[in-house]
């Protein structure tokens, strides 16, 4: 049974990605408000507020992009996709996926006359890399370099400008943070593209777990997974608070558990939730962490 067309509207926006590129705002934010003891909120806001209709533009770009390619068949084990399955029309889907970056691009005139030409840079390459993610003659999701793209992006970019957009600066350990956060941000594209592996193989879209296969792709993940704790005493000078996320590496360890011995199948759906889940979680306790 079809959804009603805001349901619709709705699901193809995937609310349950928006974590991954709003905890990147708070954990810089934080940050900053540790280093100066001053929050801005109205950058805060701007920020925020961008990043998720850049996050919401790409998952429509995405959307529309898989079915025009035809790799989003009959047999894909993910979610439901509101082009694919007919709810809503493709130009219908790209025209709400370019409205959502022209609202990001409204955000970023203000970010912009608050932190120079920096941010200009920061918002053009976001705005870019969104489309390109699926968009294009050589989509960045149908290569290997899917999780770099995350890294980049919902880790250096979103943490660091956060963080700049506090402070006007950047600092070491603002650029350390931001690679905790990202490295468990790419985790949730390697559940994706296991998860996918088979089709994507089928349909030639070559992931970086279709070219590692699929045991290769499992330790990856436990790595992604791990890295960000083992890094975590690099934040030391910040006080005991920065071990805060530690408190949720038993649910890291279940994860890498369950990946390793759950046989390829929808129950990654799950497994990819519950990594986005971390994600979050991992971003809240740092943040936390910084305003104790």
């Amino acid at each position: 049974m079809s959804p009603g067309r805001l349901r619709a509207w709705f699901l193809a926006c995937r609310p349950k990605t928006l974590p991954v590129s709003l905890s990147p705002v708070v954990v810089g934010s934080a940050l900053a408000w540790h280093d100066t003891h001053a929050l801005l909120w109205l950058p805060l806001l701007a920020a925020a507020l961008g990043a998720a209709f850049i996050q919401i533009g790409t998952n429509l770009f995405n959307d529309v992009g898989d079915f025009l390619r035809g790799t989003d068949t009959p047999d894909r084990l993910g979610p439901k996709r509101a082009t694919a399955e007919g709810w809503l029309t493709p130009d219908a889907v790209k025209a709400g996926a370019w409205l959502c970056f022209a609202l990001a691009f409204l955000c970023g005139i203000y970010l912009v006359w608050h932190g120079g030409w920096p941010i200009v840079a920061i918002g053009l390459a976001s705005l870019a890399a969104g489309w390109a993610y699926t968009g294009g003659p050589k989509p960045i999701a149908y290569g290997p370099l899917g999780e770099c793209f995350v890294f980049i992006f919902f880790g250096l970019v979103a943490v660091g400008g956060s963080y700049y957009l506090q402070t006007l600066s950047l600092t070491p350990t603002a650029l350390l943070v931001a690679a905790l956060v990202g490295i468990h941000a790419a985790a949730v594209i390697t559940v994706n593209n296991y998860r996918d592996h088979d089709g994507d193989a089928r349909n030639g879209k070559n992931t970086l777990a279709v070219r590692l296969g699929r045991p290769a792709t499992r330790w990856f993940y436990t790595v992604e997974m791990l890295a960000p704790y083992a890094l975590l005493p690099l934040l030391a000078g910040l006080g005991w608070p920065a071990a805060l996320p530690l408190l949720s590496l038993p649910l890291a360890l279940r994860l890498i558990r369950r990946f390793h011995h759950e046989a390829p199948g929808p129950v990654f759906n799950t497994i990819l939730a519950a990594t986005a889940g971390l994600q979050l979680i991992f971003a809240l306790l740092l943040a936390v962490g910084f305003t104790i």
